[in-house]
């Protein structure tokens, strides 16, 4: 073989090799995270298991640079700017607001949404199927959860009408989106919704109190990364002012909390790492269909329903997909 030709053949094969391949030579792929919630929901699990399953292996030809908000949202502003000073090679942003501030931040370094409930709705794409910019990744369908939600709600408590709804306002565009979703499922339901705005921990408690002195009785917590990183701590509130409560995640129902209704982050995270794979071997994610996910879990905890002395009716029993006893 001429020297010309094995030049030519040898650079074909290189300029053909993925990057998680030639990586171990040029350098180490690195991946941001940027998330509101903190490390030990273990959420982000399902991203580095799914990068595994296509290849890629932590310190070898894969890096993180983790940065959490521990529940601060505008934490999320400078903790993007450091990533994009690192010049990370894709960001996972998890949740609506974390997408939101990294496409308000960099143009050029690709994004890969994790558990945004309505991306078209947030700016944060021009369409699900061409998404047009650098965002891309995964949509839950958080939006359409909470009229399923109060449903679940209304069929355990019937003779309720008034139901509490617990938000965040600082998580704004999310929260705005699942406000206005909660009012009109309300409204067809017939049922009235008390919304109490909880911003942080320290507020928890003054909230169930609210409810509670009100009479209310049954509360809703909408989803949002602070109220999933205290799960076990609004499990036991909610037990403990014996209210008939629902969430978005299951970790609330696996603490003592009476349902959760909602994704599995994890999954969700895991279905984020196709993606990722794709941009690190060129692919743009102005090219890349955003996937709606269409699995939910209902779990209902039945010890703590008798705790309540309350009896969950047979047809929603039939519809959980996991029943504690």
């Amino acid at each position: 073989m001429r020297r010309r030709e094995f030049i030519a053949l040898v650079g074909g094969a290189v300029a053909a090799m993925p990057l998680a391949a030639s990586a171990q030579r040029s350098g180490i792929a690195v991946v941001g995270v940027l998330s509101p919630e903190g490390p030990k929901t273990g959420n982000v699990d399902g991203l580095i298991e799914g990068l595994r399953a296509l290849g890629y292996v932590e310190g070898r030809n894969i890096r993180f640079e983790y940065r959490w908000a521990e529940g601060k949202f505008d934490h999320l502003s400078e903790l993007a700017a450091d990533l994009i000073r690192l010049k990370v090679d894709v960001i996972v942003a998890f949740v609506t607001k974390a997408a939101e501030v990294a496409k308000n931040q960099t143009t050029t370094i690709p994004i890969v949404m994790v558990g945004v409930g309505d991306p078209v709705g947030a700016g944060l794409a021009a369409s699900l199927a061409r998404p047009g910019g650098n965002v891309t990744g995964t949509s839950t369908l958080a939006l359409a959860l909470v009229a399923k939600q109060l449903e679940l709600l209304k069929l355990v408590a019937p003779d309720r009408t008034d139901i509490a709804a617990m938000f965040n306002p600082t998580n704004v565009t999310f929260q705005t989106q699942q406000v206005k979703e909660a009012k009109k499922a309300s409204e067809m339901l017939g049922l009235q919704l008390r919304f109490l705005e909880v911003r942080e921990p320290s507020e928890f408690e003054a909230a169930f109190e609210t409810v509670v002195q009100e009479r209310i009785g049954v509360l809703l917590i909408l989803i949002d990364p602070l109220y999933f990183s205290n799960s076990k701590a609004l499990a036991e509130l909610s037990v403990k002012s014996r209210l008939i409560t629902m969430t978005g995640y299951r970790t609330f129902a696996e603490a003592g909390g009476l349902m959760s209704y909602g994704a599995n982050f994890f999954d969700s995270y895991k279905a984020a790492a196709p993606y990722v794979d794709k941009i690190l071997k060129g692919d743009k994610p102005a090219d890349l269909p955003i996937d709606q996910s269409s699995r939910f879990e209902f779990v209902v905890n039945l010890k703590t329903a008798k705790i309540l002395g309350i009896e969950i009716p047979t047809s929603v029993l039939g519809f959980a997909t996991e029943v504690i006893e």
